[in-house]
């Protein structure tokens, strides 16, 4: 994409970033230094991609997405809005990787509900849910489907208590979803 071409979109994109064919983005959306959003990409409104992310083929993301530096959101993956990605988070697309066998057919959906929050360094293994609002702590490894308002720490990732939309810890899943 051009310099010129960037002058028509509702959206900004860095120079150092490059944005392939076939890319639908939303209104208000900015793309930082050194960024690469590959074809098939759905990202909505007002998103924030930080310096150097990938998002891969078919990613979705919904509106007020904010990706932090260093994340790759890979082929499976899909953000509803209002979700947070921390610096150098990772998402993984298939259980058992080798690099002499080729899986992208087996490729697993991820899938974060809307105002997921995922702490720095944390690990995201493909094929899981994450419940609306749940908050992931920085360096967390998550195994398994998360409950929404959950509050996750730990390798694996274990609930240690409840958040509510605001990120605040919470005594019960009831005082959490007020």
């Amino acid at each position: 994409m051009t310099n010129d071409q960037l002058s028509t979109n509702d959206y900004f994109v860095h120079e150092s970033s490059y944005v392939d064919e076939g890319c639908q983005i939303g209104k208000g959306t900015k793309i930082w230094h050194f960024s690469h959003v590959m074809s098939g990409c759905t990202i909505g409104e007002d998103c924030n991609i930080g310096q150097n992310v990938v998002i891969s083929p078919d990613v979705v993301l919904g509106r007020n997405c904010k990706i932090q530096n260093n994340v790759s959101v890979y082929t499976g993956v899909r953000c509803e809005e209002d979700v947070f990605l921390g610096p150098s988070m990772v998402f993984t697309n298939v259980i058992n990787p080798r690099s002499a066998v080729s899986r992208k057919h087996e490729y697993r959906e991820t899938i974060l509900k809307r105002g997921v929050s995922v702490g720095a360094n944390a690990t995201i293994v493909c094929g899981h849910t994450l419940g609306e609002y749940c908050l992931i702590g920085a360096g967390s490894v998550v195994t398994k489907d998360v409950p929404a308002y959950a509050l996750m720490v730990g390798n694996p990732a274990r609930q240690i208590g409840w958040v509510n939309r605001n990120g605040d810890k919470c005594a019960t899943l009831e005082e959490a979803m007020k």
